[in-house]
């Protein structure tokens, strides 16, 4: 039986050493922290890198954990001091003269070529331009189609916090999206065409 991550039999177990736990609770969890990874990491982020420097924190911090229903909103903080933390090494990587970065296998998989697609592309750079706090609730409510409300529990923040930030970044995403001619990119696509 699978676990779902909503669970709060399933942390309550894990905080309490149950090793099986711990392991289906990452495994639960590990699709969405992945997903905030690759949407709100960045074009210079490794997504898998940085899902697995999140678990590592978990696993070291998991008993400092008070409130086993906040699970969630404690593993979003988590995500983004750690997606925080690699774009500032990429930053370094790109600035600091002599140093030089670990190289990535730069081969497309087919998975990431059907993923990269020109759309994919473009609202990723579009994703990455926008305030933190705006991408945030964007991909989470937008991408991953959580409500207002869940968001709200899981940032921590007021529900009507959410929807000022949410409009504005819908507003913000529109005005880069037009700049960018994403529109026309996504009916050729659509189309079956070429923009």
């Amino acid at each position: 039986m699978e676990a779902s991550p909503q669970d709060p039999a399933l942390v309550q177990a894990a905080l309490r050493g149950d090793a099986g736990a711990t392991d289906r609770l990452i495994d639960a969890w590990l699709p969405a922290v992945l997903g905030w990874c690759v949407r709100m990491g960045g074009p210079k982020v490794d997504p898998e890198d940085a899902a697995h420097d999140v678990f590592i924190v978990v696993l070291n911090k998991l008993d400092s954990l008070r409130d086993p229903a906040r699970f969630s909103s404690w593993l979003f903080g988590i995500t983004r001091r750690v997606l925080a933390r690699h774009r500032r090494q990429a930053w370094v990587r790109r600035w600091v003269p002599g140093f030089l970065p670990d190289e990535a296998d730069t081969d497309p998989t087919p998975y990431a070529n059907a993923q990269m697609s020109q759309t994919s592309r473009l609202v990723h750079e579009i994703l990455d331009q926008l305030p933190a706090a705006q991408r945030e609730v964007l991909v989470l409510c937008d991408l991953e189609e959580h409500t207002d409300l869940e968001v709200s529990v899981l940032l921590d923040i007021p529900l009507g916090t959410v929807k000022s930030r949410l409009r504005l970044a819908r507003r913000k995403f529109r005005l880069l999206a037009e700049q960018t001619s994403l529109a026309s990119v996504a009916l050729a696509a659509s189309e079956g065409g070429s923009p």
